[in-house]
């Protein structure tokens, strides 16, 4: 049922974008969200392109598998209330009745064998009495406005005083494409020591943003709390996710109702069809398949080499052959991009501006 309500809605977004009265599809699908709704003042209107199972903990049950339905990961009591945002809120966004079948609307590359990795980290790591989920936002907060019910930090602990990541994952800014596009990447930094999170939010551009200055100076005000390094900390993020974190990046979490904090030491993106920036922008790394639909490669490089030309440190790759929504890349020529992200994330030692 959920596999025909996923096809429908596909078919649906298709003809809308048909439809448009100017007869141009966008490049970017996050541009039909941002069109929506007003991202902020300061932002100017886009104009171009649009392994093995890890756990520390011993497990007391039975391990997930790729037989295992969503519906059981959901609702495991070990989750409470936050075991409904591990996929996305909105079911039309999804198909699959398993975690084998999932399937993500806009993503492809799914990799079964992760998605069964990242359900038994969390459900080992709850086993052991671990917090791996915040909130973000305060009872009194989430009872004057209900949509932030769906919000939050999911933890992925690294060394303690390690320096930590925010990940942010795509979804159009209709959902958040987190088994994809954010809780991989944050598993596979923990594994290289680094406090990684992963940010659930609301759907718009405009709630994203603040969803992400509010979760940034969650992490700075409880930094002794979660042992983590607020110096040079890096924003990630793919397709909508990526437009997040570079507005972050761009002009701080202040910007969007957070504290007045640091700015982010790097800024990791992928397929996004992002084009403004300023000159105080961080360090920038890109990569994107070649074969993106949604988002133009072409775009990407551009806005790197323009930044470049400002004197601000960047790092461009594209991929023969890959559409969008590749995540890791894993199985395929992208895979191993996110060791060459790190590194160039640990190359901005100077001081953020």
């Amino acid at each position: 049922m959920r596999k025909s309500i996923f096809i429908i809605v596909f078919f649906c977004l298709v003809i809308c974008l048909a439809g448009c009265s100017t007869g141009k599809i966008p490049e970017n699908v996050a541009d039909i969200e941002v069109s929506q709704k007003k991202v902020s003042d300061i932002i100017p209107e886009q104009t171009e392109g649009v392994e093995d199972f890890v756990q520390t903990g011993q497990s007391t049950g039975d391990l997930y598998t790729v037989d295992t339905s969503i519906a059981e990961v959901i609702k495991n009591p070990l989750f409470g209330n936050y075991g409904r945002l591990i996929f996305p809120v909105d079911e039309r966004y999804y198909s699959g009745d398993t975690l084998g079948e999932l399937g993500l609307m806009w993503y492809s590359n799914i990799d079964p064998d992760t998605t069964v990795e990242i359900t038994n980290y969390m459900k080992s790591h709850a086993e052991a009495g671990e917090t791996i989920f915040y909130d973000i936002y305060s009872d009194e907060e989430k009872k004057a406005d209900p949509d932030k019910e769906d919000t939050g930090l999911f933890f992925f602990k690294g060394n303690p005083g390690e320096k930590f990541a925010v990940c942010n994952a795509g979804g159009g800014f209709a959902y958040v494409g987190a088994m994809q596009d954010s809780f991989p990447h944050a598993l596979e930094l923990s594994k290289m020591g680094y406090n990684a999170f992963a940010l659930i939010y609301r759907p718009g551009a405009q709630t994203a943003c603040e969803d992400l200055a509010r979760a940034i100076s969650f992490i700075f005000e409880h930094a002794q709390e979660l042992e983590v390094d607020v110096n040079a900390y890096s924003l990630w993020g793919g397709s909508a996710g990526a437009r997040m974190a570079s507005w972050l990046g761009s002009y701080g979490p202040a910007a969007f109702g957070g504290e007045r904090l640091p700015r982010a030491g790097a800024v990791i993106m992928q397929y996004t069809g992002q084009s403004d920036y300023t000159e105080d922008d961080p360090p920038t790394y890109v990569c994107v398949g070649e074969n993106d639909g949604i988002a133009n490669w072409r775009v990407m490089e551009n806005r790197l080499k323009r930044m470049s030309a400002l004197g601000i440190e960047t790092e461009f790759h594209k991929y023969p052959g890959l559409g969008h929504g590749f995540g890791l890349g894993t199985g395929t020529v992208a895979e191993g991009w996110i060791e060459d992200a790190v590194t160039f994330w640990e190359k901005q030692t100077s001081s953020v501006k």
